[in-house]
């Protein structure tokens, strides 16, 4: 079962709804304050397996897992067509997704990450779970077995080999953090004619600390400016 939370009940039916792809140890419940951003647009978030109140399987955390979790949420709420956002991690995912599915995504929002899926270091899981999940009391976002089974299965796959025909919308920090290099942005403009890229200055890959509300704002105009 992948959790998801949906604001259908107040939406505005004319308008073409958002599905919101948190990042590694993100839950659904995190981008609550997205959620009410846009309203009126409905908006479904969802948490990833091993992640918030979805099952924690003990095998499948690749990228055709996490892909097949947003193709869960598709399914179960019925949509067809859709902007789709991305933060951090869930960026792969999400351009995971837009590869099988590109004729359901009306625009494509993508948050500090590069196009790339990638694998993670023998040593990550302990130093993840102990210096991060616990002291910051983090454990209930993602389970250890989740963080395990990420190392243990994912693998590197270079996606900028797509074509995005839809808009895109790309954030980045511009402090030393980012995720997203100079040579990244340029691998993203390459994969897309029409795209519009926000930085933020005084972040660097955390673009929900003190620019958050502008972020958001960016994401909300960005929509608010695309044919409905």
């Amino acid at each position: 079962m992948i959790e998801y939370l949906d604001s259908l009940e107040e939406s505005d039916k004319k308008l073409v709804p958002l599905i919101i792809c948190p990042g590694l140890s993100e839950t659904a419940e995190e981008y609550l304050d997205l959620l009410e951003a846009v309203l009126p647009r409905r908006s479904i978030i969802l948490s990833f397996r091993g992640r918030g109140k979805s099952d924690t399987p003990d095998r499948g955390y690749n990228l055709t897992e996490h892909v097949s979790d947003i193709e869960a949420v598709v399914k179960q709420t019925g949509i067809s067509s859709f902007h789709l956002f991305s933060y951090s991690r869930g960026v792969s995912y999400a351009l995971g997704y837009v590869e099988r599915h590109k004729e359901q995504i009306q625009s494509l929002i993508i948050g500090d990450y590069p196009p790339e899926h990638r694998a993670m270091p023998h040593d990550w899981p302990e130093d993840y779970i102990n210096n991060y999940l616990i002291p910051y009391n983090r454990t209930a976002n993602i389970r250890p077995e989740a963080v395990w089974g990420i190392q243990r299965e994912s693998a590197f796959i270079n996606l900028n080999y797509m074509s995005l025909s839809m808009p895109v919308l790309v954030g980045r920090g511009k402090l030393q953090e980012s995720l997203i290099t100079d040579t990244d942005l340029d691998r993203y403009k390459k994969m897309s004619s029409n795209i519009t890229v926000k930085e933020y200055f005084q972040s660097g890959h955390d673009l929900k600390g003190s620019e958050k509300k502008l972020f958001y704002t960016d994401v909300t105009d960005f929509l608010d400016t695309l044919s409905e």
